[in-house]
């Protein structure tokens, strides 16, 4: 299987899709703050899926994997503090954190099948 029909892969891109056009609405006084560590932290989960799978080693993936599922949790934080500020309705919020949270359990067991 060829990373684009990985349902982890095609997950992890809309999630980090997601919180690029989140951000972009975001406050303008926020561009150096929370809108670049969101885009940041979105990006940085797929990117390390990417990485990892370029690696053609089960433990290297499984690595990048675990630095993945880091930077989720630090995208989820992120996406709550948004809702927190108010740059995020409740409805959008639930919509993302429900994608944050399909990625997760995908890339969990990804983790957890790599030992």
């Amino acid at each position: 299987m060829n990373e684009k029909q990985n349902p982890l892969f095609v997950k992890a891109d809309l999630l980090a899709k997601e919180a690029y056009q989140i951000a972009q609405k975001f406050p303008k006084h926020e561009m150096y703050g929370l809108t670049s560590q969101l885009r940041r932290a979105g990006l940085s989960v797929i990117l390390n899926i990417v990485e990892g799978f370029a690696r053609q080693s089960k433990a290297e993936f499984r690595r990048f994997l675990i630095i993945s599922f880091g930077s989720l949790k630090e995208t989820k934080y992120l996406l709550n503090f948004a809702k927190e500020q108010k740059y995020l309705t409740d409805k959008k919020y639930s919509e993302v954190l429900g994608m944050t949270e399909e990625v997760a359990r995908i890339l969990w067991s990804s983790i957890k099948s790599l030992k």
